[in-house]
């Protein structure tokens, strides 16, 4: 049995899991993802923190970041295996073997470059692609509305492309 949440659920566990990450009990700042990558690159290749001050701006966030980001995936994988027993691995999405071709290496090619461009495009805004959605624009924040409004103009430009199901 597939078991699903309905939207307006998830909106609401969504908006509280805001509220608490907001909040002095929760972490006392923003929801991201991306702090994280500096903080441990800190740690794994044994940077100072008093030679590079974003390592001290970072220092609170990225600890938890990581954290949250494993309980995130180790979650998924429980829920995608136990719960709705909808777990599978796949390295070529159906999608894109049907419009496309059946060329992992195209598919790897295209998935990193695509995302390459979010991360870029999400840093150049100021933040990280979650923290713009979840955070920023439940802030109402220009800059994550911008981005918002660019990543929707993109998909769906990205499917007109990608994805045209038109007989030639």
């Amino acid at each position: 049995m597939n078991r699903r949440l309905s939207w307006w659920a998830g909106g609401v566990l969504m908006a509280l899991l805001l509220l608490f990450t907001f909040s002095v009990i929760g972490a006392n700042r923003p929801l991201g993802a991306s702090t994280y990558v500096p903080y441990y690159a800190g740690i794994l290749f044994g940077l100072d923190p008093k030679e590079y001050t974003y390592l001290q701006e970072i220092e609170k966030a990225g600890a938890w970041e990581g954290v949250m980001l494993l309980g995130a995936l180790v979650g998924g994988f429980v829920t995608a295996v136990f719960i709705t027993k909808s777990f599978r691995f796949s390295i070529m999405p159906t999608a894109w073997k049907a419009y496309k071709n059946d060329s992992v290496v195209s598919r790897l090619v295209w998935s990193f470059v695509s995302g390459f461009l979010l991360i870029l495009g999400a840093r150049l805004a100021g933040g990280c692609t979650s923290g713009h959605f979840l955070s920023g624009m439940s802030q109402t924040a220009v800059s994550s509305m911008i981005f918002g409004a660019v990543v929707l103009v993109t998909l769906v430009v990205t499917g007109r492309l990608f994805y045209n199901t038109r007989e030639k």
